[in-house]
C-alpha cells in the first residue's frame, strides 16, 4: 500500500514552488483536488481538455472547488502507478491510460479492439458511458469514474521504414500502450514493446523500437518528427484500434462532497462533454499530423484495399480477445456484441 503522508512528503521538495504559487488561490476553495497525470503541462490533453473541464467545474461551483494540476508525474511514481495512487488516496484525481495497468480493466478493453473501434471518437465515448453501469462498472469499484474517453485511434508511426501492408511490419518492433495493442501488433507479425508514451522518443532514437502504434496528437508533445519519417493510417481516419483513458477521483474524496458539488462534477462530465472531448481529440490529432508534414514527414493514407488487408489479419484479434477471457468473470462475447450495438446507436 502507498501511504499518502510519506508519498507527499517525499515529493514535497520537487513541487514546493508550484504549490506555493497556487496556495493563495486554493485557500479560498472548500475542496482542493490534486490532479496527477503523465504528460507535460503543455500537452493538449491538459491545455485543451483537462484545464477547460476543471475551469468549468470551478466556476460552476462558485469557487468552492479548486483543481490543481501536477503533470509529468510530478507527485512521484510511474505512469503505471497512477490508478493505484488515486484508489489509495495518494492523489485526488488522475488522468491515465487504462492499459498502463494490464489486467485491471478487461471489460473496457473491448472498445480498444481493432475493427470495433474504427474512427468515431465521440460515438465511442458515448457508447462507453451507455454501457458503464451494467457492463464496465465492476472494474472501477475502487474509484469514482468522472469520465472515460478514447483518442483518435492507433496509427502507425515509423522511424525509417514505410509500411503499406501487414507484410511490411513483419520483424519490426512497435511500441504499444497496453494489452490490446500487443494483440494488434502480434497479428501484423511484428513484435510489441509496451512502454509509457514519454519513453517513446528515446526508444526510437536508440533503435529499441522501429515505430509505434500511437495517434497523431502526441506528435507535437514528443516532437516525433525528429525520430520518425512516416505517419500511416487508413482512409477516412480509419485506425488500428484505440486506447481507453479514465479521469477518476478517489472514492473517499468523492463521498465527502456535498450533493450539489457532486452534481457540478457530473454535469460537466456528461454526454455534451463527451461529444466535445471527441472533437477536441480530433482537432489535436489533425494538428499533430499537419505539424509532422510541415516538418518534412510523409503522411501515408492507405487505399481501401490496403486497409482491408490489415483488417483481414486484425479481425481474429477480437475472437482471440473473447477466447482469452473465457474465465474472466463476464461474458466477453456478449460484451463485444453490446459494444457494437452501442457504437452503432451513437454514430452520427
Amino acid at each position: 500500500m502507498i501511504r499518502r503522508r510519506d508519498f507527499l512528503a517525499g515529493a514535497a521538495s520537487a513541487i514546493a514552488l508550484p504549490a506555493y504559487i497556487r496556495s493563495s488561490f486554493a485557500q479560498s476553495a472548500e475542496y482542493t483536488f490534486k490532479l496527477h497525470h503523465f504528460l507535460g503541462p503543455k500537452a493538449p490533453a491538459q491545455t485543451q481538455m483537462l484545464e477547460p473541464w476543471a475551469k468549468r467545474i470551478e466556476e460552476d461551483s462558485g469557487g468552492r472547488v479548486k483543481v490543481e494540476f501536477y503533470p509529468s508525474m510530478s507527485l512521484g511514481g510511474a505512469p503505471n502507478q497512477l490508478f493505484r495512487q488515486v484508489a489509495e488516496g495518494v492523489v485526488d484525481i488522475i488522468w491515465t491510460v487504462n492499459g498502463y495497468t494490464p489486467g485491471l480493466f478487461p471489460r473496457s478493453e473491448v472498445f480498444e479492439l481493432p475493427t470495433i473501434f474504427t474512427n468515431d471518437i465521440a460515438a465511442t465515448n458515448l457508447a462507453m458511458r451507455d454501457l458503464f453501469e451494467n457492463q464496465l462498472a465492476p472494474e472501477f469499484a475502487d474509484v469514482q469514474v468522472l469520465f472515460l474517453h478514447v483518442h483518435a485511434g492507433q496509427a502507425i508511426q515509423m522511424a525509417t521504414d514505410l509500411v503499406r501492408s501487414p507484410d511490411d511490419t513483419k520483424g519490426k518492433k512497435l511500441r504499444v500502450p497496453g494489452p490490446t495493442g500487443n494483440a494488434v501488433v502480434e497479428a501484423m507479425g511484428a513484435t510489441p514493446v509496451t512502454m509509457p508514451v514519454p519513453d517513446l522518443p528515446q526508444a526510437l532514437s536508440t533503435n529499441a523500437v522501429d515505430g509505434a502504434l500511437i495517434p497523431w496528437e502526441i506528435i507535437p508533445a514528443l516532437q516525433l518528427w525528429e525520430t520518425t519519417q512516416y505517419q500511416i493510417e487508413g482512409p477516412n481516419n480509419n485506425r488500428f484500434g484505440t486506447t481507453t483513458f479514465q479521469v477518476s477521483m478517489n472514492k473517499a474524496r468523492w463521498e465527502e462532497l456535498p450533493d450539489d458539488l457532486k452534481e457540478v462534477f457530473s454535469k460537466h462530465s456528461g454526454e455534451d462533454w463527451l461529444r466535445e472531448v471527441g472533437q477536441i481529440w480530433r482537432n489535436i490529432d489533425d494538428r499533430g499530423i499537419a505539424l509532422a508534414v510541415e516538418e518534412g514527414n510523409e503522411h501515408v493514407i492507405l487505399t481501401e484495399e490496403e486497409m482491408a488487408s490489415f483488417n483481414a489479419v486484425l479481425a481474429p484479434v477480437v475472437d482471440r480477445w473473447v477466447e482469452e477471457r473465457a474465465n474472466a468473470g463476464f461474458d466477453a462475447s456478449a460484451l463485444v456484441e453490446a459494444a457494437k450495438q452501442a457504437l452503432a446507436a451513437r454514430q452520427s
